[in-house]
């Protein structure tokens, strides 16, 4: 599992991806950050980090879109399945090697923060609420990605259909209010990303959120995993 891990880090930075992925995410947070807190002269960074969730929407499929399309496409997918591994494997190393990307993106734009603390009070409970929230949604978002790529045939479609379903991920909450039945609501909405990470975004450690965000993380892994394998003996 080493070997591939280490594999797909080179891939991202032998080709202009990785390059594009962490230039468009310090642009993006760069800018959010300046309007947000800056801009506005505050030290809340609430609206930074709900800004950043959406935009995630958007980034994040920059790194998982070739995980598996890219070994379709060059025809590498057999060999790389009928190599001494397990399905299991092949995946979790595609899967942390994105969320090492993302999860380095996001510490290294921690920097802000420092800067942000010489001119205000920045409450550290919230910070770290909202880091840890952040790393959490992301993780969760890239295994998505990683089951989109697994199953689609082309990198342009995997971006645009892990798109459509972490958007959908994020809006779901708001469908909730035409909904007649109040039981069918709450279900509604406790199925949103953006609703559960408000708990974490007032610094409060919410149990039931981290377990929905692992749960989400799990099964598409475990998506993935039964789809490669059910090719791997085609």
């Amino acid at each position: 599992m080493l070997a591939i891990y280490k594999r797909e880090m080179k891939a991202y930075f032998i080709t202009p991806l990785g390059y594009v992925f962490l230039g468009v995410f310090l642009l993006v947070s760069g800018a959010v950050f300046c309007f947000s807190t800056l801009y506005e002269m505050t030290s809340d960074l609430t609206e930074y980090f709900a800004t950043m969730l959406f935009c995630f929407v958007i980034l994040l499929p920059l790194l998982t879109m070739k995980l598996f399309t890219e070994e379709k496409r060059a025809r590498t997918e057999q060999l790389l399945l009928t190599s001494p591994v397990s399905v299991f494997s092949v995946v979790f190393a595609k899967f942390l090697a994105a969320y090492t990307m993302f999860a380095g993106a996001t510490v290294f734009s921690g920097l802000y923060f420092i800067f942000l603390s010489f001119f205000g009070n920045v409450r550290i409970g919230l910070l770290f609420g909202n880091l840890l929230a952040i790393l959490l949604i992301g993780m969760a978002f890239i295994a998505v990605g990683v089951f989109v790529s697994a199953v689609t045939e082309s990198q342009l479609s995997s971006a645009i259909l892990t798109i459509g379903i972490l958007l959908g991920f994020m809006v779901v909450s708001s469908l909730s209010d035409y909904l007649p039945a109040e039981w069918l609501r709450f279900t509604v909405s406790a199925l949103s990303v953006f609703y559960r990470y408000q708990n974490f975004s007032h610094g409060i450690f919410d149990i039931a959120a981290l377990v929905y965000y692992l749960s989400i993380t799990a099964l598409f892994l475990a998506l993935t995993v039964r789809s490669v394998d059910r090719r791997r003996w085609r």
